[in-house]
C-alpha cells in the first residue's frame, strides 16, 4: 500500500484548526502574519462541492498562506480523490479528510466524525486520495462517538486507516456525540482525554500526531508539544489571536511583534482585497480579537463592529480602531 507524505515535523508543532464559517482565506492570511511558521486549514468543503461548484470561492487562496492544507468532507472515495487532485492543483500543501464534525447536516450526508463507525470505508478514501495526489493526506478526527470510550475500538481505527497511507492524524481529544448535543456543545461537554492522544503516541511512533481540543493557554499548548508532535489551536486562535503570535515567537523564535505592528503589516492585503471590490467586514470581522484582554481592547472590537459593515469603510476606519487602544495611548505618551 502506498503511503502519504510524512509532512515535516516542523510543521506540524503549531497549527490553526479548519473551522466553519471562520478560516477563510482573509483569516489565514491574518494568521499567517502571526504565525509564520503554523500550518493553516480551510474551513470543511465537501467533495462534490469542490467538484461542482465555485472554486475561485471555494478554493480562494493566497500565495501568502502557505503550507495551506485543504479540508474535505464525504465519504465516496472516488470523489474524495477528485476533489483531492483538485485541491492539490489550485496549490494546497495538504489533504486532510474530516471525521470529526458531529452536525446534524454532516451526519445526513454520511460524513464527518460518524465516520468513525466505518474504519474500512475511511480506509478506502484514504488509500483512493493517496493514489490521486503526492501531498501528504492526513485525517483529522475524535476518540469516538456518543458513550464508545474503548481504547481498542479507537486505536483500531487509526490502524486501519494508517494501514491505507495515512501518516499523520489530527486527534480532537473527546468523543463526538451524534444525538443530543449542538456542534457547540460538542465542542464543550464530552471531557477532553489528552492522554489518548499521547497514548497513540508512544504506542504507534511512527506515526505523526497533533492533538487538537480545548488549547487555550501558551503552557498548555506548550505542554502537548513535550508529548505529541504538534498542538493545534482552535477557538482561542480566532478569539485571542495574539496568543498563536506568542506561540510562534516561543516554538520557532519568531520576533515578538506589537499588536499594532502586526495589524499595521496587513494593510497591502486590506488595500489589495478593498481594490477587488471586497467588503472590509469580511476581513475586519477577523480581527476583532487582537487587543483580547488589552487595555481599549473593547473599544478596538467595537469600532470595527460598528464601522466594518460601512458601504465605504476601508483602512482608515482600523487606524481608529488602532487609535482607541492602550498601545496607541503609550506610544502617543
Amino acid at each position: 500500500m502506498r503511503a502519504s507524505p510524512a509532512i515535516p515535523a516542523a510543521a506540524l508543532k503549531l497549527s490553526v484548526a479548519p473551522m466553519m464559517d471562520w478560516t477563510d482565506t482573509h483569516c489565514r492570511v491574518f494568521h499567517r502574519l502571526l504565525a509564520p511558521n503554523a500550518r493553516l486549514y480551510s474551513e470543511m468543503v465537501h467533495a462534490n462541492a469542490v467538484i461542482h461548484g465555485d472554486r475561485d470561492r471555494l478554493l480562494a487562496m493566497d500565495s501568502c498562506e502557505h503550507p495551506v492544507a485543504l479540508q474535505l468532507g464525504g465519504s465516496e472515495p472516488a470523489l474524495l480523490a477528485q476533489a483531492a487532485r483538485i485541491g492539490v492543483a489550485h496549490g494546497f500543501d495538504e489533504i486532510n479528510l474530516n471525521c470529526g464534525c458531529p452536525s446534524d447536516r454532516v451526519q445526513a450526508g454520511r460524513f464527518g466524525a460518524c465516520l468513525m463507525r466505518e474504519p474500512g470505508l475511511v480506509a478506502e478514501s484514504v488509500a483512493a486520495m493517496v493514489g490521486a495526489v503526492d501531498a501528504p493526506v492526513t485525517v483529522k478526527c475524535r476518540l469516538g462517538v456518543d458513550d464508545d470510550h474503548d481504547w481498542r475500538r479507537f486505536l483500531a481505527f487509526i490502524d486501519t486507516v494508517a494501514d491505507a497511507g495515512c501518516r499523520s492524524f489530527v486527534i480532537h481529544a473527546r468523543n463526538a456525540w451524534l444525538k443530543g448535543l449542538s456542534p457547540k456543545e460538542n465542542r464543550e461537554v464530552p471531557p477532553l482525554r489528552y492522554d489518548w492522544a499521547y497514548r497513540l503516541k508512544q504506542e504507534r511512533p511512527e506515526l505523526q500526531v497533533v492533538v487538537n481540543g480545548g488549547i487555550a493557554d501558551h503552557d498548555e499548548a506548550l505542554a502537548h508539544v513535550s508529548q505529541v508532535d504538534g498542538a493545534m489551536l482552535g477557538r482561542a486562535a480566532y478569539h485571542d489571536p495574539y496568543l498563536l503570535h506568542r506561540l510562534d515567537a516561543t516554538l520557532f523564535g519568531t520576533p515578538l511583534r506589537t499588536r499594532g505592528e502586526l495589524l499595521r503589516a496587513l494593510r497591502p492585503h486590506v488595500d489589495a482585497q478593498l481594490a477587488r471590490g471586497v467588503a472590509l467586514k469580511h476581513i475586519a470581522r477577523h480581527l476583532l480579537g487582537l487587543f483580547h484582554g488589552q487595555p481599549g481592547g473593547r473599544a478596538f472590537r467595537q469600532v470595527l463592529s460598528e464601522g466594518a459593515h460601512k458601504p465605504g469603510a476601508d483602512w482608515q476606519l482600523l487606524d481608529a480602531a488602532l487609535a482607541v487602544t492602550g498601545e496607541a495611548r503609550r506610544i502617543a505618551a
